[in-house]
């Protein structure tokens, strides 16, 4: 393809005449296809490298040599040209910084009145660039600083002294820099003196330096107005704008105020801008207007086209700017003339019959006096037969039935084709269902199994004729025959979404399930999706379905020739979610006002709220009483009663609907109801007991929940039974479960009546029921009589006494304890034993056997025990023989269980045997039947049908002995039996098939 595309363009240059290298180069270069070739153009004309040595190409870049600046400063613009035709560039243009230097001859002494203002003139030498200038003091190194006295302008270099004062006598010399040149020079020194004929009196201000009236300033470029004025009092400098609007806070303000700068000037910093220069004379002012400018800028530009022989060209460029830009269009380098054929109307180019002579480069140009721009593209013009090497008709078209179907037919002919069908051999004319698109394609509407077949498009223009041929294959149609239902579940539910399609069996088909929107992606193992079924089948099960699975389903059923879903909105149902901002809005000694945001009803509506509270006392979270006592789904608000005062409560709320209850809302703020008088009395009064002289007073104490408030204690009211005056006392202690009233006037065991009560800072509660409680008492003072011991066994003794006849003045008898102790043990270690009441006897067990032991009565009650009685004595058994019976036979005669084992030895430190115990039982029975005898025999009446458990024990003074080992007595039969005068260890029969296999005796 030729084409020329510039890749570098040249850019204005200022060159110094002071600059080392003596050569500027003006860049330029392009792609393109064949290599273009390049010339360059100054002021509009074309340059001859063989008629001057200063100029010469590098490449498509223009080296200017030794630049002499009457010669080289100018215009210059580079063409690129390959034999499709030549594009220019932007134009750039090159331009010489220089300063030259001061005249050397002496300057005017300046002489001025104290208090008068002088204008100091730089009158700088001819320069080209930009430039700054500065002015220094006498010798001072440092240059003069700016004030409001003092201002250097910038537009002229003049140094501007509103009011001369004495300090100011002396030379000052102006400097200018050329940053460009890259020079800086000195002028000669001006000397200031005063005139000593008198001083300057007050002046108004006299404005010495002002902005112009019209301002032309270029788009994002920096604006800088100067205003200075001459005036005593030195004058104040300030700025406005005419039409009221404030400065931009972007503005910049100099030292003086002289200047301001607006930055990145922009359409709404146009404006009329004044400056004030006041004093307590009077004030002037300097208007002035500043108007934007802009270069032009593409706002469209023309692209490559290709186009065929004969065709229409409409190109348009536009470009703003400001003065609005004028355009000129040109063709390889040159202006197009307009003719019968070819219109330019501003930035449009009308071409209304191209010519294959019309292929080439072609520029848009746009201009304001600012600047030039260029906007580039190729027009290609083409004269061709048909030819479909490129974009052949595609081989097989698939379609299915009762669609529409295009047979894309697009040639490549200039002219344009002309475009006819056929089917088979048969031509196609336009109908309903067959129609010629505007590209020469063919629609066919409502496809049916009949138009299956070989499709050819046959496209012809001047030049030629060309064919292209493919095959139209007709398909079933996709069905969803059964859709997904809308649903309505409870949360946790399992369901099934059904979607079921019918299709072509040759084509395959993909399902997608979208939730909300968003894809179900199976892959990624989602949790509680499962796609279900085969190949047509795509129905979706969710397991355990939450409440977020709510929403729109989608199933999409995707083939290769279409695309079809079905919709299906489901609706979870659950649980309310919790309540939220739960606030105690009042809160009392029992009850407490709450209020809450119902939590979202999941789309059941709530029917019910509960409110629960836990205290540091509770366990858990307890339900509590409101007002109203049952709170509908519509109710945010209710009366917590039956609280605890002073107790610190929090509050939850938890909702309910159909479907169950919620999670519980955040605690509420916790909350201590108000103290109150305290109303639960203590119970379990009781005491007595205690030394003589004392009345003990005991009570469960009250827990701190139902203390109602702070500075809680107990009550304490008591009088003799009888009396009419009550002695009250009280306790400040919380935990306190006890009261002791000492008077030694007190008769022992007197009767009291008592009440125990409450009480807190609010004031006093109530108070128990009367309750009788018996005065301390001494400890008795009679010894028992009579006591006397006797030995049962090697383990047991018992001991006896005479009960005592007691009163008031021997002291009250509640029991007896009985103190033991052996004869090598102390009495401090001795057991100890007791039996209340009356009681008169008791058996002392887990002793030593054969071992001697000591023994005491003395009677007790609450002050204590009395008295001992007198010592007594006894020795325990020997231990009952520690051998078992042995050697036992049994025999069984009829009904009778014959018995018999050897007699038992004992050893000498072990009791005589006496005789024996037979201990027997049904086998599955507990009850055990007891036969004692002297001999070592026994019979026993056993009946039939139950086998029997026996054992042997030997019976002595020492107690029972050992027991033989259990013996197992087997059932017997009133229809089998065998009698036999010998003793029988073991006997069995066997049974088979009703009759008698043996009977086995063992002798």
């Amino acid at each position: 393809e030729k084409k020329i595309l510039f890749t570098q363009e040249p850019q204005d240059i200022m060159y110094s005449l002071n600059m080392e290298h003596s050569e500027v180069i003006l860049n330029c270069a392009a792609n393109g296809y064949p290599i273009p070739n390049y010339r360059w153009k100054q002021n509009g004309t074309d340059i001859d490298f063989t008629m001057s040595y200063h100029y010469r190409l590098i490449g498509g870049s223009l080296a200017i040599s030794n630049p002499y600046k009457a010669q080289a400063i100018g215009t210059y613009q580079c063409l690129a040209t390959n034999p499709l035709g030549t594009i220019l560039s932007q134009k750039a243009k090159l331009q010489f910084a220089y300063i030259e230097n001061f005249e050397t001859k002496t300057r005017s002494t300046v002489s001025v009145l104290a208090g008068q203002g002088v204008v100091l003139l730089c009158g700088p030498p001819p320069f080209f660039g930009d430039v700054y200038y500065a002015w220094t003091f006498n010798d001072h190194p440092l240059p003069v600083q700016e004030d409001s006295r003092r201002f250097i302008s910038q537009e002229t270099g003049n140094l501007y002294i509103a009011k001369v004062e004495p300090s100011d006598v002396g030379n000052y010399t102006c400097f200018v820099t050329n940053m460009q040149a890259q020079k800086r020079i000195q002028g000669p020194p001006t000397p200031l003196v005063l005139r000593n004929d008198g001083v300057m009196g007050e002046y108004e201000p006299k404005i010495e330096v002002r902005f112009p009236e019209t301002v032309q300033a270029a788009k994002g470029s920096t604006v800088k107005l100067e205003c200075f004025a001459l005036g005593n009092p030195v004058p104040n400098i300030s700025w406005r704008r005419l039409d009221g609007s404030p400065l931009a806070r972007k503005i910049e303000y100099s030292k003086s105020k002289g200047t301001i700068g607006i930055p990145n000037f922009q359409q709404e910093d146009e404006g009329s801008y004044e400056c004030i220069a006041g004093n307590l004379r009077g004030r002037n002012i300097a208007r002035g207007q500043l108007f934007l400018y802009a270069p032009p800028e593409w706002d469209k530009k023309i692209q490559t086209t290709d186009l065929s022989i004969y065709d229409p060209l409409f190109w348009e460029c536009r470009a703003s700017g400001k003065p609005i830009p004028s355009y000129v269009w040109l063709k390889n380098g040159e202006p197009i003339v307009p003719e019968e054929r070819i219109q330019i109307e501003n930035g449009s180019l009308v071409i209304t019959m191209l010519n294959v002579s019309d292929s080439g480069f072609y520029q848009c140009v746009a201009e304001n006096k600012y600047q030039t721009i260029y906007a580039n593209a190729e027009l290609r013009v083409r004269a061709s037969a048909p030819d479909f090497s490129k974009n052949p008709m595609q081989k097989i078209s698939v379609v299915q039935v009762g669609g529409d179907v295009v047979i894309e037919c697009k040639p490549k002919a200039s002219p344009r084709a002309m475009i006819s069908w056929a089917k088979g051999s048969e031509m196609i004319r336009q109908s309903k269902r067959f129609f010629i698109l505007e590209d020469g394609s063919l629609k066919i509407y409502n496809v049916t199994k009949l138009d299956a077949g070989t499709y050819t498009c046959i496209a012809m223009n001047q030049f030629g004729i060309a064919k292209t041929s493919g095959n139209l294959v007709i398909k079933e149609r996709t069905i969803i025959t059964v859709p997904p239902p809308q649903m309505d579940v409870t949360v946790g539910e399992s369901i099934v979404l059904p979607c079921q399609v019918f299709h072509d069996p040759s084509i395959e088909v993909v399902f997608t399930w979208y939730l909300n929107g968003n894809v179900i992606d199976f892959q990624r193992g989602v949790p509680h999706f499962e796609r279900i079924g085969g190949e047509s089948v795509g129905d979706l099960m969710i397991r355990e379905i939450q409440l977020n699975h709510s929403g729109k389903y989608v199933c999409m059923v995707e083939t290769t020739l279409d695309n079809l879903s079905a919709v299906a909105d489901i609706i979870v149902r659950g649980p309310p979610g919790p309540p939220s901002n739960v606030r105690i809005e009042n809160i009392s000694s029992t009850t407490s006002q709450l209020c809450w945001r119902p939590g979202i009803d999941n789309n059941s509506p709530i029917q019910i709220y509960t409110i629960q509270t836990r205290t540091p006392f509770s366990v858990g979270w307890l339900a509590v009483s409101t007002i109203p006592e049952i709170l509908n789904g519509k109710m945010h608000t209710a009366t917590v009663v039956g609280l605890n005062p002073w107790v610190e409560y929090e509050f939850r709320v938890v909702a309910g609907n159909s479907i169950g209850i919620g999670e519980p809302s955040q605690p509420s703020k916790l909350l201590r109801t108000k103290a109150a008088v305290p109303v639960v009395a203590p119970t379990t009064i009781g005491g007595g007991g205690g030394s003589q002289s004392e009345l003990v007073i005991t009570w469960e104490s009250i827990p701190e929940e139902l203390q109602n408030g702070e500075g809680f204690g107990y009550i304490i009211m008591f009088r003799p039974v009888g009396s009419l005056t009550w002695t009250k006392a009280s306790v400040s202690s919380v935990e306190a479960s006890k009261y002791v009233y000492r008077n030694e006037s007190l008769i022992p065991l007197s009767p009291f009546e008592v009440k125990v009560g409450v009480y807190n800072n609010e004031g006093e509660g109530t108070l128990s029921p009367a309750t009788i409680v018996y005065s301390g008492e001494d400890e008795p003072q009679l010894a028992p009589t009579g006591a006397s011991v006797q030995s049962f066994s090697a383990s047991e003794v018992d001991i006896s006494w005479n009960s005592i006849a007691w009163n008031r003045s021997t002291g009250r008898v509640l029991g007896y304890e009985v103190l033991y102790w052996t004869e090598d043990s102390k009495e401090t270690s001795s057991g100890k034993i007791r039996v209340s009441g009356n009681i008169t006897t008791k058996s002392i067990t887990g002793l030593k056997a054969n071992t001697l032991y000591f023994a005491t009565v003395r009677a007790y009650n609450t002050a204590g025990t009395g008295p001992s009685s007198d010592l007594v004595n006894v020795t325990t058994k020997k231990s009952p023989p520690s051998q078992a019976p042995s050697n036992i036979a049994w025999k069984l005669k009829n009904s009778k269980l014959c018995l018999n084992w050897e007699h038992v030895k004992t050893m000498e430190n072990e009791s005589d045997v006496l005789g024996y115990k037979i201990l027997y039982r049904q086998n599955r029975q507990s009850k055990t039947h007891i036969l004692e005898t002297n001999n070592t025999s026994a019979e026993i009446l056993v009946p039939f049908g139950e086998d029997y458990i026996i054992e042997i024990r030997t019976v002595s003074d020492g107690g029972d002995g050992s027991s033989s080992e259990k013996i197992r007595i087997p059932k017997i039969s009133s229809k089998f039996h065998c009698d036999s005068c010998g003793l029988v260890y073991y006997a069995q029969w066997q049974k088979e098939a009703g009759k008698i296999v043996r009977c086995l005796f063992l002798l």
